[in-house]
């Protein structure tokens, strides 16, 4: 896990699928990030699909109006949110709700790593928090 924080955006695998999303001008990856998520089903999540599933989560709150703290890993899908002006339909929006869920639970690689971490409380809240908002 290249993890330097807890929040969202603070790990290698969600930037990189910022940077691929601000590259395009639709909501295809959104969509499939969140459809690998919850294909997993009860079999165990893979932690860089679910990293992508939550930053894809954070960016389909984003497009909805509920823009989360914005910091320099943020900055590349908070133009590309302004600039595309996309509102995310119900059933993204829900795919993300779900897709959540989906991360929160067991085989879950993410968290696992997350729950063996000192930091497990924070990362907890950060996911809450994208949550909330979506």
């Amino acid at each position: 896990m290249g993890a330097w924080g807890s929040g969202i955006f603070e790990n290698d695998a969600a930037c990189d699928f910022a940077a691929s999303v601000a590259e395009s001008d639709d909501l295809k990856a959104l969509e499939r990030a969140l459809d690998r998520v919850l294909a997993a089903e009860a079999e165990y999540l893979e932690a860089s699909e679910a990293e992508e599933g939550l930053a894809a989560a954070e960016i389909v709150a984003r497009l909805n109006g509920s823009p989360g703290t914005r910091t320099s890993h943020t900055a590349s899908i908070d133009t590309w949110v302004e600039r595309l002006r996309l509102a995310p339909s119900e059933e993204l929006v829900d795919k993300a709700r779900r897709s959540i869920i989906r991360i929160l639970s067991e085989p879950s690689e993410i968290l696992e790593l997350w729950q063996e971490s000192k930091d497990f409380e924070a990362w907890k809240r950060a996911v809450a928090e994208v949550s909330q908002r979506l």
